[in-house]
């Protein structure tokens, strides 16, 4: 570890000097890999790749271990979705779209649920690389093309990454920042070429990319919301769309991938409709009722409560808790620090300290939920205990800048004894308010004449149940403190643009974190209307640990540094860190054949139904539904 230190001590001393865009720098091991030289530069031919170590499967593979190759097709589900869209363009800013959509694109390559950063040729057949990582060609499958019969070639993702450069959100234009430049060299090949040398993560973006028909949109205008699906390159097409109330898939019949090993005994239902709700309680009524057949649960008191029901004691509908291994998101209450108070972290401290965790999981979540005391919980990558040595040496050189907690305590979100009588953190968050200038007056916490003000902007009802305690806390401390639901797409809108206080949101982050810190925590990203960087985060010093996080030499280098950053953001109080649940709540109408093993990442995100999944026509048989 002292070559770290001595690492982390040169990267700081080159800053004075250089001003350059930084990039990660990783390891790399590929799974069956042959050797070519071209242009004098030895490069890298395979189907798969990983960033740290090697693929967990080889050119063997038949079908992943986690499915069933021989599961029947055919049937259709229903299932539940909250909130609306009108749109179904995910690229662009404007509008609101289905999160489903993931089913009707395939992309160039594929990860596997077993590991989190290999990747696999879908429509890529193979890829090429330098030594250096500084560009990748992916060779397409001749065979790939679109339902409507169209080849999928090179030109349809020149033209997604095109719409991406030109019309995609802030994040997804950022996300793709270490591309330099892009070139179809035939029908079937494209290269990517980075401003990066010997980093995996950019390359395994691009691999993510899927295409858009070039022959369809020619004539279309991709910068606008639309409601007509375009050509689908996946397993499953769009067949109806009832804007902001329902969308039907169909599984395309002559799939061209659905041979490939990697798609065997998934996508096994023919039909897949997903309505919209904007009632939670409508929609479990509506699952109960038999109108859904499949069913995440997110509410500690529904799965404590209203499952407790006929067709579950009669085995008709099943419940189930798999474990969840992915590393999770940040979830809080996130700052808007580009208003006044929340600009001064005293005053962030000390909303923090009225948040009452242990009051709202014992009354509210049913004792259901873990404490987030990480900015990457449930990983290897976020800091635990007190600051090692090797985290100390790459904080050192800021230390005027920290709080001095950074270096010398374990961070731990305050702790209460749950009776719901929390003196002790109200009279040190009214310290912090005086210290900031803030006085108690007549029950009002008072600075010029005005009383502190934050509005807590949530889209759920169910939010507003748990941040009840919250809200109450914060009146009692002086501050005029309300709450405002509005619809997803108010919220989505209303968060673009940083029109908010507070409000409750996620951060996923991709395993391991790279360059998109930059878009959750950078300060170039702050001020970008739609940006990632909601708490409008302008840090000299997290802009630096992204920049060494970025050019980390090896995982291990990248995990000290990752947990550094961890520290520095905890320590500012930009988010109040809520909770996460260790496993999945699951319900489901009993009609459903499922694989014998669950893989490692299992996920009920995205699409939300498992696709490995079928229908058992002899289950089926015994339930009444009407599909």
């Amino acid at each position: 570890m002292k070559k770290i230190v001595l690492q982390q001590r040169q990267y700081l001393a080159t800053q004075q000097k250089l001003v350059a865009t930084l990039f990660v720098v990783c390891m790399l091991c590929i799974a069956a890999p042959t050797v070519a030289d071209s242009h004098a530069a030895k490069t890298t031919k395979t189907w798969s790749f990983a960033e740290f170590g090697e693929p967990l499967y080889d050119n063997s593979l038949t079908h992943w271990p986690y499915v069933n190759p021989d599961a029947p097709k055919g049937g259709a589900i229903v299932l539940g979705a909250f909130g609306t869209f009108d749109s179904l363009n995910s690229y662009i800013l404007k509008g609101t779209w289905p999160r489903s959509l993931v089913l009707a694109g395939d992309s160039l390559m594929v990860a596997s649920a077993d590991e989190l950063t290999a990747r696999y040729g879908l429509i890529a057949e193979s890829v090429e690389y330098p030594d250096d990582k500084s560009w990748i060609i992916f060779s397409l499958r001749p065979e790939a093309k679109f339902d409507n019969g169209s080849p999928i070639t090179a030109a349809d993702i020149e033209y997604a990454f095109q719409t991406i450069r030109e019309h995609g959100r802030p994040f997804l234009k950022s996300f793709y920042d270490e591309v330099e430049s892009f070139e179809v060299l035939s029908e079937h090949q494209i290269k990517f070429t980075f401003n990066t040398k010997d980093s995996m993560k950019p390359l395994i973006k691009v691999a993510g990319l899927s295409p858009l028909s070039v022959e369809y949109w020619k004539d279309k205008d991709i910068s606008k919301t639309y409601l007509t699906p375009g050509p689908s390159s996946g397993a499953y097409y769009i067949d109806d769309v009832d804007a902001g109330r329902s969308i039907t898939y169909k599984r395309v019949e002559n799939y061209w991938g659905k041979d490939l090993p990697m798609n065997k005994g998934l996508s096994n239902i023919d039909t897949i409709r997903y309505d919209y709700y904007r009632d939670l309680e409508v929609m479990l009524e509506a699952f109960k009722a038999g109108e859904i057949d499949f069913r995440s649960e997110n509410s500690s008191k529904r799965w404590a409560t209203a499952y407790q029901i006929e067709q579950v004691d009669a085995g008709q509908i099943e419940l189930d808790t798999p474990p969840d291994n992915t590393p999770q998101a940040i979830q809080g209450y996130f700052f808007n620090t580009r208003r006044a108070p929340f600009d001064d972290q005293r005053v962030r401290k000390g909303i923090d300290l009225l948040y009452d965790f242990e009051t709202i999981k014992r009354t509210i979540l049913y004792n259901q939920y873990t404490r987030i005391n990480s900015y990457f919980p449930n990983s290897e990558y976020g800091s635990n205990g007190s600051p090692t040595e090797d985290e100390i040496a790459i904080l050192e050189p800021f230390k005027d800048q920290l709080t001095p907690e950074t270096l010398e305590q374990a961070f731990e979100s305050p702790v209460t004894d749950g009776s719901g009588r929390n003196r002790r953190q109200m009279r040190e968050a009214l310290a912090l308010f005086n210290e900031s200038g803030w006085q108690l007056e007549d029950g009002k916490l008072m600075k010029e004449n005005q009383q502190m003000a934050l509005e807590l902007l949530l889209v759920s009802p169910d939010s507003q149940r748990v941040a009840a305690p919250f809200i109450q806390n914060m009146t009692k401390a002086g501050i005029d403190a309300t709450v405002r639901i509005v619809d997803s797409a108010q919220y989505q809108v209303r968060v673009d643009d940083f029109d908010f206080d507070l409000i409750s949101a996620r951060l996923n982050f991709f395993p391991p974190p790279g360059p998109e810190l930059r878009s959750y925590y950078g300060s170039a990203a702050a001020d970008e209307r739609g940006s990632a960087n909601m708490a409008g985060i302008k840090n000299p010093v997290v802009d630096q640990l992204i920049e060494q996080i970025v050019m980390a030499e090896s995982l291990e280098q990248l995990q000290v540094t990752t947990r550094a950053l961890d520290r520095v953001l905890l320590w500012n109080n930009y988010v109040i860190p809520q909770f996460y649940n260790s496993e999945h709540r699951i319900a489901y109408w009993n009609r459903f054949g499922k694989p014998d093993t669950l893989p490692k990442y299992v996920s009920y995100q995205g699409s939300g139904f498992p696709t490995g999944w079928w229908i058992e026509p002899e289950l089926d048989s015994k339930l009444d539904l009407d599909r």
